[in-house]
Protein backbone atom coordinates (compact mmCIF):
# COMPACT_ATOMS: atom_id res chain seq x y z
CA UNK A 1 0.00 0.00 0.00
CA UNK A 2 2.44 2.15 0.74
CA UNK A 3 4.72 2.11 -3.05
CA UNK A 4 1.49 2.27 -4.34
CA UNK A 5 1.14 5.27 -2.97
CA UNK A 6 4.21 6.49 -3.38
CA UNK A 7 3.82 5.68 -7.28
CA UNK A 8 0.81 7.86 -7.10
CA UNK A 9 2.74 10.73 -5.69
CA UNK A 10 5.21 10.37 -8.06
CA UNK A 11 2.91 10.22 -11.25
CA UNK A 12 1.49 13.76 -9.59
CA UNK A 13 4.52 14.95 -9.19
CA UNK A 14 5.27 14.62 -12.85
CA UNK A 15 2.00 15.59 -14.26
CA UNK A 16 2.33 18.60 -11.89
CA UNK A 17 6.23 19.28 -13.52
CA UNK A 18 4.85 18.73 -16.98
CA UNK A 19 1.94 21.40 -16.62
CA UNK A 20 4.26 23.75 -15.50
CA UNK A 21 6.83 23.21 -18.01
CA UNK A 22 4.11 23.24 -20.90
CA UNK A 23 2.45 26.32 -20.07
CA UNK A 24 5.62 28.28 -19.04
CA UNK A 25 6.65 27.55 -22.79
CA UNK A 26 3.26 28.69 -24.24
CA UNK A 27 2.77 31.69 -22.21
CA UNK A 28 6.93 33.20 -22.77
CA UNK A 29 5.75 31.66 -26.59
CA UNK A 30 3.17 34.14 -27.27
CA UNK A 31 3.48 37.04 -24.78
CA UNK A 32 7.01 39.03 -25.10
CA UNK A 33 7.81 39.87 -21.67
CA UNK A 34 9.31 43.17 -23.04
CA UNK A 35 6.02 44.40 -24.03
CA UNK A 36 4.20 44.12 -20.87
CA UNK A 37 6.89 46.09 -19.21
CA UNK A 38 6.57 48.80 -22.37
CA UNK A 39 4.40 52.25 -21.41
CA UNK A 40 3.87 52.61 -24.89
CA UNK A 41 2.64 49.02 -25.41
CA UNK A 42 0.92 49.33 -22.47
CA UNK A 43 -0.90 52.93 -23.45
CA UNK A 44 -1.57 51.97 -27.17
CA UNK A 45 -3.25 48.71 -26.21
CA UNK A 46 -4.90 50.40 -23.03
CA UNK A 47 -8.27 50.65 -25.18
CA UNK A 48 -8.67 47.54 -26.59
CA UNK A 49 -8.58 46.23 -23.22
CA UNK A 50 -10.98 48.15 -22.02
CA UNK A 51 -13.21 48.00 -24.85
CA UNK A 52 -12.92 44.06 -24.11
CA UNK A 53 -13.80 44.65 -20.74
CA UNK A 54 -16.93 46.65 -21.35
CA UNK A 55 -18.27 43.75 -23.80
CA UNK A 56 -17.00 40.68 -21.87
CA UNK A 57 -17.33 42.16 -17.93
CA UNK A 58 -18.08 39.24 -16.36
CA UNK A 59 -15.83 36.70 -18.68
CA UNK A 60 -12.77 38.43 -18.48
CA UNK A 61 -13.01 38.56 -14.36
CA UNK A 62 -13.62 34.65 -14.12
CA UNK A 63 -11.01 34.10 -16.89
CA UNK A 64 -8.47 35.99 -14.83
CA UNK A 65 -9.52 34.64 -11.56
CA UNK A 66 -9.02 30.97 -12.60
CA UNK A 67 -5.86 31.92 -14.66
CA UNK A 68 -4.67 33.93 -11.15
CA UNK A 69 -5.06 30.88 -8.95
CA UNK A 70 -3.43 28.46 -11.42
CA UNK A 71 -0.51 30.88 -12.06
CA UNK A 72 0.34 30.83 -8.37
CA UNK A 73 -0.54 27.44 -7.68
CA UNK A 74 2.36 26.49 -10.41
CA UNK A 75 4.81 29.10 -8.49
CA UNK A 76 4.25 32.48 -10.47
CA UNK A 77 5.18 36.01 -8.95
CA UNK A 78 2.64 37.43 -7.99
CA UNK A 79 3.49 41.50 -8.49
CA UNK A 80 2.10 41.08 -12.70
CA UNK A 81 -1.30 39.81 -10.98
CA UNK A 82 -1.86 42.93 -8.94
CA UNK A 83 -0.41 45.45 -10.77
CA UNK A 84 -2.78 43.78 -13.85
CA UNK A 85 -5.42 43.35 -11.68
CA UNK A 86 -5.38 47.56 -10.75
CA UNK A 87 -5.24 48.68 -14.06
CA UNK A 88 -8.02 46.53 -15.42
CA UNK A 89 -10.25 46.43 -12.87
CA UNK A 90 -9.72 48.96 -10.42
CA UNK A 91 -8.18 48.82 -6.95
CA UNK A 92 -11.23 48.05 -4.92
CA UNK A 93 -12.96 45.17 -7.11
CA UNK A 94 -9.30 44.49 -8.43
CA UNK A 95 -8.08 43.97 -4.91
CA UNK A 96 -10.62 41.83 -3.65
CA UNK A 97 -10.32 39.27 -6.67
CA UNK A 98 -6.91 39.19 -7.06
CA UNK A 99 -6.63 38.26 -3.07
CA UNK A 100 -9.32 35.93 -3.38
CA UNK A 101 -7.30 34.15 -6.11
CA UNK A 102 -4.09 34.44 -4.79
CA UNK A 103 -5.56 32.96 -1.35
CA UNK A 104 -6.96 30.02 -2.99
CA UNK A 105 -4.31 29.29 -5.15
CA UNK A 106 -1.49 29.57 -2.37
CA UNK A 107 -4.09 27.31 -0.38
CA UNK A 108 -4.44 24.72 -3.16
CA UNK A 109 0.15 24.48 -3.03
CA UNK A 110 -0.08 24.04 0.22
CA UNK A 111 -2.05 21.61 0.35
CA UNK A 112 -0.32 20.03 -2.19
CA UNK A 113 2.78 20.98 -1.00
CA UNK A 114 1.83 19.14 2.25
CA UNK A 115 0.72 15.96 0.42
CA UNK A 116 3.86 15.48 -1.44
CA UNK A 117 6.79 17.07 0.54
CA UNK A 118 5.88 17.56 4.06
CA UNK A 119 8.53 15.19 5.43
CA UNK A 120 10.92 17.13 2.51
CA UNK A 121 10.16 20.48 3.79
CA UNK A 122 10.56 19.77 7.94
CA UNK A 123 13.68 18.33 7.70
CA UNK A 124 14.89 20.92 4.85
CA UNK A 125 13.14 24.32 6.65
CA UNK A 126 12.45 22.87 10.58
CA UNK A 127 16.51 24.02 11.49
CA UNK A 128 15.46 27.84 10.08
CA UNK A 129 12.01 28.71 11.20
CA UNK A 130 11.64 26.46 14.45
CA UNK A 131 11.27 29.18 16.91
CA UNK A 132 8.14 30.31 14.86
CA UNK A 133 6.75 26.93 15.72
CA UNK A 134 6.16 28.22 19.14
CA UNK A 135 4.42 31.15 17.87
CA UNK A 136 2.09 29.16 15.55
CA UNK A 137 1.11 26.85 18.23
CA UNK A 138 -0.27 29.52 19.86
CA UNK A 139 -2.36 30.99 17.37
CA UNK A 140 -1.29 29.90 14.02
CA UNK A 141 -3.79 32.14 11.95
CA UNK A 142 -2.75 35.40 14.24
CA UNK A 143 0.86 34.82 13.89
CA UNK A 144 0.60 33.29 10.27
CA UNK A 145 -1.13 36.74 9.27
CA UNK A 146 1.26 38.56 10.72
CA UNK A 147 4.28 36.62 8.85
CA UNK A 148 2.05 37.27 5.49
CA UNK A 149 1.56 40.69 6.31
CA UNK A 150 5.51 41.34 6.74
CA UNK A 151 5.95 40.08 3.91
CA UNK A 152 7.28 36.97 5.16
CA UNK A 153 10.06 39.03 6.46
CA UNK A 154 12.06 38.89 2.98
CA UNK A 155 11.09 34.58 2.67
CA UNK A 156 10.17 34.36 -0.79
CA UNK A 157 6.75 34.10 -1.53
CA UNK A 158 6.32 30.48 -2.86
CA UNK A 159 8.28 29.65 0.42
CA UNK A 160 5.37 31.52 2.47
CA UNK A 161 2.71 29.45 0.89
CA UNK A 162 4.42 26.32 1.92
CA UNK A 163 6.46 27.06 5.06
CA UNK A 164 2.97 26.25 7.65
CA UNK A 165 3.52 22.25 6.81
CA UNK A 166 6.20 22.68 9.11
CA UNK A 167 3.24 23.64 11.50
CA UNK A 168 0.62 20.95 10.67
CA UNK A 169 -1.56 24.28 10.18
CA UNK A 170 -5.48 23.60 9.17
CA UNK A 171 -6.37 23.99 5.90
CA UNK A 172 -9.26 26.55 7.06
CA UNK A 173 -6.96 28.88 9.20
CA UNK A 174 -4.44 28.45 6.17
CA UNK A 175 -6.66 30.34 3.66
CA UNK A 176 -8.08 32.84 6.70
CA UNK A 177 -4.40 34.05 7.64
CA UNK A 178 -3.43 34.42 3.74
CA UNK A 179 -6.13 36.35 2.84
CA UNK A 180 -6.48 38.63 6.24
CA UNK A 181 -2.35 39.02 6.10
CA UNK A 182 -2.05 39.61 2.23
CA UNK A 183 -4.74 42.61 2.30
CA UNK A 184 -3.15 45.90 3.16
CA UNK A 185 0.14 45.01 0.85
CA UNK A 186 -1.91 43.98 -1.99
CA UNK A 187 -4.24 46.39 -2.01
CA UNK A 188 -1.63 49.27 -1.97
CA UNK A 189 0.08 47.60 -5.37
CA UNK A 190 -3.24 47.11 -6.94
CA UNK A 191 -3.84 50.72 -6.19
CA UNK A 192 -0.53 51.62 -7.68
CA UNK A 193 -1.56 49.46 -10.91
CA UNK A 194 -4.83 51.32 -11.17
CA UNK A 195 -3.28 54.67 -10.42
CA UNK A 196 -1.18 53.43 -13.80
CA UNK A 197 -3.90 53.50 -15.48
CA UNK A 198 -5.15 56.81 -14.42
CA UNK A 199 -1.79 58.44 -15.43
CA UNK A 200 -1.89 56.98 -18.93
CA UNK A 201 -5.73 58.31 -18.94
CA UNK A 202 -4.80 61.90 -18.66
CA UNK A 203 -1.07 62.26 -19.79
CA UNK A 204 -0.22 61.57 -23.15
CA UNK A 205 3.49 60.73 -21.78
CA UNK A 206 4.63 59.09 -18.70
CA UNK A 207 7.45 60.93 -17.29
CA UNK A 208 8.74 60.45 -13.48
CA UNK A 209 7.67 64.27 -12.39
CA UNK A 210 3.91 63.37 -13.61
CA UNK A 211 3.97 59.64 -11.96
CA UNK A 212 5.09 61.75 -8.35
CA UNK A 213 2.81 64.81 -8.84
CA UNK A 214 -0.45 62.08 -9.48
CA UNK A 215 -2.15 61.01 -6.30
CA UNK A 216 -3.02 57.74 -8.08
CA UNK A 217 0.56 57.28 -7.63
CA UNK A 218 2.29 58.97 -4.57
CA UNK A 219 -0.45 57.63 -2.30
CA UNK A 220 -0.34 54.11 -3.28
CA UNK A 221 3.36 54.41 -2.62
CA UNK A 222 3.37 56.08 0.30
CA UNK A 223 1.04 53.88 2.26
CA UNK A 224 3.52 50.81 0.75
CA UNK A 225 6.23 52.38 2.64
CA UNK A 226 3.75 52.85 5.76
CA UNK A 227 3.61 49.46 5.78
CA UNK A 228 7.28 48.40 4.87
CA UNK A 229 8.24 50.52 8.47
CA UNK A 230 5.56 48.86 10.58
CA UNK A 231 6.94 45.31 8.94
CA UNK A 232 9.88 46.30 9.74
CA UNK A 233 8.83 47.03 13.39
CA UNK A 234 6.64 43.79 14.03
CA UNK A 235 9.84 41.67 12.45
CA UNK A 236 12.22 43.56 14.49
CA UNK A 237 9.54 42.77 17.70
CA UNK A 238 8.60 39.39 17.01
CA UNK A 239 10.09 37.39 14.11
CA UNK A 240 13.98 38.58 15.22
CA UNK A 241 14.90 34.82 14.54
Amino acid sequence: MKLNSLHLKLILLIIYLVIISVGLYFLFSVIDIKDLMSYEFIRSNRDIIFKYKSENFLFLNIIFFIFSVLWILFLGFVFPLLVFSGFVFGKWWGTLMVVAAVSIGATLLYMLANFFFQDLIKETLVPKFYKLKKLFDKNDILYYGVFRFIGGGGVPFTIQNILPALFDMPVKNYFIATFAGCLPSMFVTVALGSGIEAVIDKNEKLSFLVVLSSPEIYIPIIAFISILFAAFLIRKLYFKH
